[in-house]
Formats: structure tokens, C-alpha cells, sequence
């Protein structure tokens, strides 16, 4: 391998664990809306130079969690409104033809897999974990939209995966800073198990209005976070 291209492979190594560091601490509000990320600070966090930092703040920036500001870092962008009555029209147009089609054509085992995905949000739950218990949230949701077997739906579905993580994990905090609120998990917890239900009974009616009682309750949350 040249040394230029060991150069290379190195940072782009350290851009990746930036970028994962930031991401991560964005998405479970551990750098909270309007926060100031410097290039420093960064590097510093992660032990690296600066370089790769600018790098994973522009790939930050293109997945829409912050905002580059010339010659002092970046801005953490806050959840606005418009972007949660967008993301959840989108969602309501996708995963109500994705359950639909899910019911009539989906076997046993998309029951057992979404089952397992309740599992694992329980288990985030018992341990407080919102990042996890929202990921497992998630995936439940991607599995429904993925047993459609229509890629450019389920493609489509993928590009929200950052915001729903975000709008999740905000969705689940309490009072107060830092901390998440056990009965928003557990009400979360009974929406998907009503939908789980319907699918199972393979009730389209049912499966389709739960799928929309559950958006319409995530987004009353928001409203109010």
C-alpha cells in the first residue's frame, strides 16, 4: 500500500468514528439543540486531528443534524415543527400501504419478528435506554415496510431513519433534562402491540387504523415536547 493511500484509508477511518461519536451524541441529545460543536472539542473527544472532523461535520450536515458555521464549528439543529409534519406524512402515505400489503401477503414469520422487535423494546425500557429503545422502535416499523418488497418504498423509508431516531428519542424524555419517561415507553409499547395484533389476525381495517392511531399519538408527543 503507498503512503498515500495509507493516508487516506487512516483518515478516513477517523472521519468514521467522528462522525459515529457526534451522531450518536446528537441523536440521544447528549449535544442538545443549539449547541455549539467545535472542531477542537471534537478532535479532542475523539483523538484525532482536525481534519477528519470536518469531514464527519459535513457528512453530519448532509444527513440534516447540524449546521456548518464558517471558522467556528457547527450548530445542532433543533426538531422544527415543519420538519415533523413532514416526516410524518411521510410516514403515514408509506406505512399505511406498507401494512396493507404486509397483512394480505406476509407470512408467520413477520409476526415473529415484529414480535421479537417488542421484545427488545421492553428490554430498552427495563434499562432506561431511549437510543436502544428507540432503534428497536424502529425496526419494528422497517420490518413492515420491508415485507412489502418494493425497494424504492423501503429506500425511501431508510432516508428518515435519522429524524425518526431523533424524533424518538425526544419523544421518551421527561421533565427533566437527560431523563426518560417510563409511561410514554410502556403507551408506545401498547400501540405496537396493537399493531402486531392486526397483523397477526391479518385484519387490514385494524392493521391500517392502528398503524394510524400509533403516528397520530407519536406526533401529539412531539407537539408537546
Amino acid at each position: 500500500m503507498s503512503e498515500e493511500r495509507e493516508s487516506r484509508d487512516r483518515s478516513g477511518s477517523a472521519a468514521d468514528r467522528v462522525y459515529a461519536y457526534a451522531k450518536e451524541a446528537v441523536l440521544a441529545r447528549r449535544f442538545a439543540p443549539h449547541a455549539l460543536l467545535t472542531e477542537g472539542e471534537l478532535a479532542a473527544a475523539v483523538g484525532v486531528s482536525r481534519t477528519p472532523v470536518r469531514e464527519a461535520l459535513l457528512r453530519l450536515q448532509a444527513d440534516g443534524l447540524v449546521r456548518l458555521l464558517p471558522k467556528r464549528g457547527a450548530l445542532v439543529l433543533p426538531v422544527t415543527a415543519a420538519e415533523v409534519t413532514d416526516v410524518f406524512e411521510t410516514r403515514r402515505l408509506i406505512e399505511a400501504f406498507a401494512v396493507r400489503k404486509a397483512v394480505a401477503g406476509a407470512g408467520p414469520e413477520l409476526v415473529v419478528a415484529l414480535s421479537g422487535h417488542i421484545e427488545d423494546m421492553r428490554a430498552a425500557m427495563q434499562r432506561r435506554n431511549a437510543h436502544a429503545y428507540v432503534e428497536a422502535d424502529r425496526d419494528f416499523h422497517a420490518e413492515i415496510v420491508a415485507s412489502t418488497g418494493n425497494e424504492i418504498i423501503v429506500s425511501l423509508y431508510r432516508s428518515l431513519r435519522e429524524r425518526q431516531l431523533r424524533m424518538g428519542v425526544v419523544n421518551l424524555l421527561g421533565d427533566q433534562a437527560g431523563t426518560v419517561n417510563p409511561s410514554r415507553m410502556r403507551a408506545m409499547i401498547a400501540d405496537h402491540e396493537a399493531i402486531l395484533k392486526a397483523v397477526a389476525a391479518r385484519t387490514v381495517r385494524a392493521a391500517e387504523s392502528a398503524v394510524t392511531a400509533h403516528l397520530d399519538h407519536a406526533e401529539r408527543l412531539l407537539g408537546r415536547a
